[in-house]
């Protein structure tokens, strides 16, 4: 529908509700375990609901319309590597922006899915504001690292998945023996209980040799994963490895909060980040 009809007056009345209804749900981080991861999710959904890349806003119109105003909004949000490196002040800001924008439902509600299950840990672990700074700072390192290794490409990149890999990388060392329910597809989609130590390098392995197979077209940019997860467990490594974490791989023995589980983990791995 187009604007002005009565169907788009009712769904911008649904957008407004969305965005209440997020107001209402930040309000309520404070009596949430792991605030920071919540409000992480919260802010992603509700800019991606109100944004053109939903196609729920009948203002940024459809078809041709709509996909001209997501092609718009993803150059002014997202990392455009050619554009990154030439001193413009507001290209320098977009590694942060893009940590908030995402392609499609599918891109967005992967990436989502991956920091609930295992970003809650992670933060109680580190602390709120440790937390925080820490999946802004390595999720902006693997954005540049993957412009950086294509400096000349004109591909916009969007979405949180460097940052959640570096979550993942994180999760590895400080939970090794996190039972983690996986469900892999070529074994028939049946779902398995595995110790994150074989989980997540099983799934950095697959981001690595992706990575190399990748093209320089729209895609997933596996190597912003690569980056994010080795950033995540180098920071986890440095900062806990002297002390070593409980049932960390830092630590000298193995203590029971080693075999914390961890349900409804997806597989095989998390959507990257769009390049439309």
């Amino acid at each position: 529908m187009r604007p002005g009809t009565p169907c788009s007056v009712h769904m911008i009345s649904d957008t407004k509700t969305v965005a209440v209804r997020a107001v209402r749900a930040l309000k309520a981080l404070r009596t949430t375990p792991a605030p920071v991861t919540c409000a992480l999710i919260v802010v992603c959904c509700a800019l991606f609901v109100i944004g053109p890349a939903s196609g729920l806003n009948p203002l940024d119109g459809t078809g041709d319309a709509l996909l001209l105003a997501q092609r718009s909004y993803f150059r002014r949000w997202g990392v455009i590597p050619a554009e990154l490196f030439t001193g413009s002040p507001r290209a320098a800001l977009t590694p942060v922006t893009a940590l908030f924008v995402h392609g499609s439902w599918v891109h967005l509600l992967g990436n989502m899915l991956f920091l609930y299950v295992f970003g809650a840990m992670t933060e109680q672990r580190m602390g709120r504001v440790a937390f925080l700074l820490f999946y802004l700072g390595c999720g902006c390192l693997a954005l540049l690292g993957y412009a950086a290794a294509h400096a000349a490409s004109e591909q916009t990149l969007v979405g949180a998945s460097g940052a959640i890999s570096a979550v993942l990388g994180a999760f590895l060392y400080l939970f090794p023996r996190a039972r983690v329910t996986s469900v892999l597809p070529f074994l028939f989609f049946l779902p398995l209980r595995l110790p994150a130590w074989i989980v997540l390098p099983f799934w950095a392995a697959l981001q690595w040799v992706a990575a190399g197979q990748a093209t320089h077209g729209p895609g997933v940019a596996y190597l912003a994963h690569v980056v994010g997860f080795a950033l995540g467990f180098a920071y986890a490594w440095a900062r806990y490895g002297r002390r070593g974490p409980r049932g960390g791989l830092g630590g000298l023995r193995w203590q029971p909060g080693g075999r914390t589980r961890v349900k409804a983990a997806p597989a095989p791995a998390p959507e990257g980040e769009n390049q439309p």
